[in-house]
C-alpha cells in the first residue's frame, strides 16, 4: 500500500473532471491516515465534519441499534468518498465507518470539500448524482423492509450485489461470497435466516457456488423473483 508522501488522488471518482495538477493541490491539503481492517475511520458520535476519500482499500458505512445490533448501510471501495453530508449541514455524522481491509483514507475538510464543489462545476455535479443515488437507495431500501418479508428482502440483496457483476450471457458474478452476518446486517434479519434463504437458492440453482464467488446462472430469474413480490 502506497504511503501518504507517494499518494495521490487520481482514482477518486469525485475528483476525476481537476486537473492532476488541481488534484494534487487539494491533496497537499488533506490529512492522511491508514487503517487496519476492522479499525474505526469515523465514529458516529464524533465531531469531525471531513470528507473521507477512500484512496485505497475498502470501507463499510455502519450503524448500530440500542440493542448493539450491526446495521450495514454501503460498502465503498477504494475511489470512493463518503462522509459529505455532514461536510454540507455541519450536522452529525449518520452513521460510522469501518475498514474492511487495509486502507488508506484522505481527509477533506469542509472548507476544502465545499471550497472545491463551489469553484468546479464538474465536482458539483459529481456530489449532486451522489446524493441522488442516496435518496434513491434510502427510499427502496424503506420500501423493502416496509413490506417484504426477509426471505425476499435477502433475495433483493443479492439481486442488488448481482447487478454489479452482470455478463452479457445473462449471468451474474458476486465476488467475494457474501457472508451471511453481513447480508443479514443489511437487510434487518438473522444470519440463520440467511443461510436457509442461502440454502433453498443453491437447491433450486438459482444460485451456484464457484470458489470465491457466487454465481447466479439466470440473472432474469432473480430478477423476476423480486419483482413478483414487490410488485414492479
Amino acid at each position: 500500500m502506497s504511503d501518504a508522501h507517494n499518494a495521490n488522488l487520481d482514482r477518486i471518482e469525485l475528483l476525476q473532471s481537476l486537473t492532476p495538477e488541481a488534484r494534487a493541490a487539494i491533496a497537499r491539503q488533506c490529512s492522511w491516515r491508514h487503517f487496519h481492517p476492522h479499525e474505526q475511520i469515523v465514529d458516529r458520535s464524533s465531531d469531525s465534519r471531513d470528507v473521507c476519500l477512500i484512496v485505497e482499500g475498502r470501507v463499510r458505512v455502519v450503524n448500530y441499534s440500542l440493542s448493539g445490533r450491526e446495521i450495514t448501510f454501503d460498502d465503498i471501495d477504494a475511489g470512493g468518498y463518503l462522509g459529505e453530508l455532514s461536510a454540507i449541514d455541519g450536522g452529525p455524522r449518520s452513521a460510522s465507518i469501518v475498514a474492511l481491509t487495509e486502507t488508506q483514507v484522505a481527509f477533506m475538510s469542509p472548507r476544502l470539500f465545499l471550497e472545491t464543489a463551489t469553484n468546479h462545476p464538474g465536482v458539483a455535479a459529481k456530489v449532486m448524482h451522489r446524493l441522488t443515488q442516496i435518496v434513491r437507495a434510502s427510499t427502496g431500501r424503506i420500501m423493502d423492509l416496509s413490506t417484504l418479508g426477509a426471505n425476499n428482502r435477502v433475495h433483493a440483496e443479492l439481486l442488488r450485489l448481482a447487478k454489479a457483476g452482470l455478463r452479457p450471457d445473462g449471468k451474474a458474478e458476486i465476488t467475494p461470497v457474501p457472508i451471511h452476518s453481513d447480508i443479514a446486517s443489511r437487510v434487518s434479519t438473522t444470519r440463520e435466516t440467511v443461510a436457509r434463504v442461502m440454502s433453498d437458492l443453491s437447491r433450486d440453482n438459482i444460485v451456484i457456488r464457484q470458489g470465491n464467488s457466487l454465481v447466479v446462472p439466470d440473472f432474469e430469474r432473480l430478477e423476476e423473483m423480486v419483482e413478483e413480490v414487490r410488485g414492479d
